[in-house]
């Protein structure tokens, strides 16, 4: 897929042109070391049992969780491990190359997931390795398995399972329940319903009951009945019913060995504040804390993850979790060499994305447009910069009252407003038949919600357009989306304020319906 804008951004087409375009994937190994971090090593004597294993064999990681021991033996560990993190296979071939248990393995061959992506190859060692981490990745990357995984190799019934002199904290017994060992935190209940998808997934039909989703807007007596009957070691939720659910007592999590904080810059926001208070309180103790103090908690794993990492991700991952790593596709590195004046996002409300999308405005001529993206504190700064280019534009979401939503809906159907800017919640049952293109600003989660935003244009037998604008690491994912719904996506580019299809595109086939 070429460079399609020069903006070094890509615009993907789903039109009525059908036509294909192809990408060759990376499958060269890269380590750590052959992409320039160098780990800082603090000199010390390190005896024959300090000695690291292969990262194949990550059973030494696995027996630790759950023992209690010295907090400066544990930063000397951390110490010895960043030269585990360092041989950390970033293009795997395979699964069993990252240390995951063979039962594991094994379901995953079974769900078809044979190759990892960049970011789970760089992500599950290290997580493995007990590193407090923050994901950072694309959506439809595989950000969720990249978590989910080194989680389902210590907890619930796919887990290595350590000899009864191993000591790994269930006093041998493989089918002891032993309670919450991992929270998941999402900031919607669409992407919580998500999460306990893929775990399931993974799990079988004959483990589901080893996840329990806790979502804001369910029946919480039941959820509440379920906790108590299934006994789950992982719980996946809204923050407000995992905090409302701990505080009445019904949900314990002291003992739990992972938080999980999935879009973390989400959760940092104003109206979780309370809630994420209570959690970061309440599951497990933060690494490297006091002990004494926290005596009746066990030590917890940190692990964020987010698309976009502002300052407040690094501050927040600094004060929450123990020297922790930024983990990316190909580059894992420890959070303080991410320097707070500069920044690592991925945000989409960038001049360069909406200059982007203006121009394909232009260029398809199109009157009625609705761009899609995933964060609704996102929408209101591309409206405003939309405007400030000239362009009427409003945005649509869950927090407009009913009449100001309906005052938008009637400006936009009107020609009053050429651009309408969403979320996928918002955007459900909305029915503009005049609508003539869609332009994903985020990627869509998965390929359901790629034909939910797509689904808005083309109506009662109009032409309608489909059009993406994303990075060039994320092109895999749209080729990955073009897969499962079996439609054409063309790589486009702009030539004299046209959008054209490109000429490699053209020769695979010029048909139209």
């Amino acid at each position: 897929m070429r460079r399609a804008l020069a903006t070094s951004r890509s615009v993907l087409l789903h039109t009525s042109v059908n036509c294909m375009s192809q990408v060759e994937p990376h499958h060269g190994s890269l380590t750590l070391s052959s992409v320039g971090f160098q780990p800082e090593i603090e000199p010390r004597n390190i005896s024959k049992s300090d000695k690291v294993k292969p990262l194949g064999s990550p059973s030494e990681a696995l027996k630790s969780k759950g023992k209690p021991f010295d907090i400066n033996k544990k930063k000397a560990i951390r110490v010895v491990e960043k030269q585990k993190i360092e041989f950390a296979p970033f293009a795997a071939k395979s699964f069993s190359e990252l240390g995951l248990p063979h039962v594991l393995i094994d379901r995953l061959e079974k769900e078809g997931f044979a190759v990892p992506t960049e970011v789970q190859s760089a992500a599950v060692p290290t997580i493995l390795n007990n590193h407090d981490v923050i994901i950072q990745s694309y959506t439809g990357s595989g950000k969720t398995l990249a978590y989910l995984l080194p989680i389902l190799s210590v907890v619930g019934p796919l887990r290595n399972k350590i000899p009864e002199d191993g000591g790994d904290g269930d006093g041998g017994e493989s089918g002891k329940k032993l309670g919450i060992e991992a929270v998941i935190v999402a900031p919607s209940r669409e992407l919580g319903m998500q999460i306990v998808r893929e775990f399931e997934k993974v799990l079988g039909m004959d483990n589901k009951k080893v996840v329990q989703q806790l979502v804001g807007g369910a029946n919480r007596t039941r959820q509440e009945e379920a906790l108590k009957k299934n006994k789950p070691a992982i719980v996946v939720g809204t923050p407000g019913r995992i905090a409302e659910l701990s505080a009445s007592g019904k949900l314990r999590t002291h003992g739990c060995q992972y938080l999980v904080l999935d879009e973390v810059d989400e959760l940092l926001s104003f109206n979780f504040r309370e809630d994420m208070h209570r959690i970061l309180e309440h599951v497990g103790r933060r690494s490297g804390a006091d002990q004494n103090t926290n005596s009746r908690k066990a030590e917890r794993q940190l692990i964020m993850v987010s698309a976009t990492v502002p300052f407040s991700v690094v501050r927040a991952a600094r004060s929450w979790g123990c020297d922790p790593f930024l983990v990316q596709a190909k580059k894992v590195a420890p959070l303080e060499t991410v320097s707070p004046s500069e920044p690592v996002n991925l945000l989409r409300s960038s001049p360069g994305s909406i200059d982007a999308l203006r121009r394909c405005i232009h260029a398809l001529d199109a009157k009625f447009v609705i761009a899609f993206m995933n964060h609704t504190k996102q929408l209101k700064d591309v409206v405003f910069k939309l405007e400030a280019r000239g362009m009427k534009a409003a945005e649509l979401h869950g927090d407009l009252g009913k009449l100001a939503r309906s005052t938008t809906l009637k400006k936009f159907k009107s020609g009053e407003l050429r651009v309408m800017v969403t979320n996928e919640l918002s955007a459900r049952g909305l029915d503009v038949a005049e609508c003539d293109l869609v332009v994903n600003l985020d990627l869509p989660t998965d390929s359901i919600h790629y034909a939910h935003r797509a689904g808005r244009t083309g109506r009662l037998g109009r032409h309608g357009t489909v059009l993406t604008i994303c990075e060039e690491p994320e092109v895999f994912v749209v080729k990955k989306l073009q897969k499962q719904l079996g439609i054409p996506i063309a790589s486009c580019d702009f030539t004299d304020g046209k959008l054209l299809v490109t000429e490699e595109e053209k020769t695979v086939s010029s048909s139209k319906r």
